[in-house]
């Protein structure tokens, strides 16, 4: 059955979500948080006759998850967007919710407010047909996704859990299944400090790292050669800060590197780590006074689900009705919030809208686009939810 979009709702909540500040503080010090936008969307859902539950996760940082309760026992179905935005700085209308020509332009508009309103407008077209659904659908919008993802940690560690998972995160209406991991790492080298005349004492921390740099930049050169995957390419790294020494005239005793590791999908920790250890372990094999230490700090997986997964089917079945086209299959350089829930058991996958600006000094959706995600989104509950 064709389940009807209510389109002036769906722009008007757009348009509400991004005039609600919800900038994340983790990324700017004065950011709003996810409060009143969970507010916001909490009371939508409970209007649309949605059990909602809605918690504080750390002050001023919220999740909402909605369940529409299924009539049967199939198998269930989360859809998911972010609540929280990055920062303002350079925008000229960053909370204008402004129509104009076909677009909607504002902080997260795209990224990803626009599909948090087509979940809304997918569920009350759901609800005001009648649809008899046969397994559970929980529209989840978590805190947090820009900085560290505490919201969606939170949300699986809850036991808010379904057989599929589709995150709504922009991807130009094509059906995303992979995207990159990431790696983050602090490498020590530590070196003897010393006055800067007396060379038979001191120990430069900053020249043995100099030493790891230049094998990392080879790493890098060869983590480009690698056989690539067929959606998200060959992994990579970059050194991103660096910091030794105390004084001019005194050897560094220690230095500190910063480093950026981009997994694939089939890398772990274990084997990116093993390569920055095999470095130490050369350089200190040639130097008996090379000391230094590669701790991996923080990570997320690289997501990768399986073409014949059957949310993944559908999904393309009810994209290539609403678009009168196969939908391009694509993956995504960078990470989502999809890996959590793979991870968490759930065959996950990502579609949404078509915008610009990204993080940057303008940033709108097309609404068009927004429309066709709510329609993709009610399908695919229909089709999935009662298979």
């Amino acid at each position: 059955m064709t389940i009807r979009i209510d389109e002036e709702y769906l722009v008007s909540t757009l348009a509400r979500l991004v005039q609600i500040n919800s900038t994340n503080p983790s990324l700017s010090p004065d950011g709003a948080g996810e409060a009143e936008i969970a507010a916001f969307v909490a009371g939508a859902l409970r209007d649309l006759g949605l059990e909602v539950t809605a918690w504080e996760l750390a002050p001023g940082r919220w999740n909402v998850v909605g369940q529409l309760a299924g009539h049967g026992r199939s198998r269930s179905l989360l859809w998911n967007a972010h609540l929280d935005t990055v920062g303002v700085a350079g925008m000229t209308e960053p909370f204008s919710g402004a129509v104009r020509d076909g677009r909607v332009y504002g902080r997260g508009s795209q990224d990803m407010k626009g599909s948090l309103a087509a979940m809304l407008a997918a569920t009350k077209g759901l609800v005001e047909s009648g649809v008899q659904l046969g397994g559970d659908l929980l529209v989840t919008a978590v805190a947090d996704e820009e900085h560290s993802s505490i919201g969606a940690d939170d949300l699986v560690a809850r036991g808010f859990h379904a057989d599929a998972a589709i995150v709504t995160e922009p991807t130009d209406l094509a059906v995303c299944l992979a995207h990159r991991g990431f790696i983050w790492y602090d490498v020590e080298t530590f070196g003897r400090a010393a006055h800067g005349s007396r060379y038979r004492e001191g120990i430069d921390a900053n020249m043995h790292m100099g030493r790891f740099l230049a094998e990392l930049a080879k790493l890098e050169v060869e983590l480009r050669t690698r056989p690539s995957h067929p959606l998200v390419d060959v992994p990579s790294l970059h050194a991103a800060t660096l910091h030794g020494g105390t004084e001019l005239s005194v050897y560094a005793a220690h230095c500190r590197l910063q480093v950026e590791r981009r997994t694939v999908p089939g890398e772990t920790i274990e084997s990116a780590t093993a390569e920055l250890q095999a470095i130490i372990d050369r350089l200190s094999a040639a130097d008996p006074t090379f000391r230094a230490t590669a701790t991996p700090t923080f990570s997320r997986p690289p997501l990768a689900v399986d073409e014949s997964a059957a949310i993944v089917q559908v999904v393309k079945q009810a994209a290539e009705t609403r678009l009168g086209r196969q939908p391009a299959v694509v993956g995504q350089p960078f990470w989502t919030d999809a890996a959590i829930f793979a991870a968490a058991g759930m065959e996950t996958m990502l579609i949404g809208p078509t915008g610009h600006g990204l993080h940057s000094a303008e940033e709108w959706v097309d609404v068009v686009s927004v429309v066709d995600l709510a329609v993709i989104l009610a399908d695919t509950a229909v089709r999935y939810l009662n298979r």
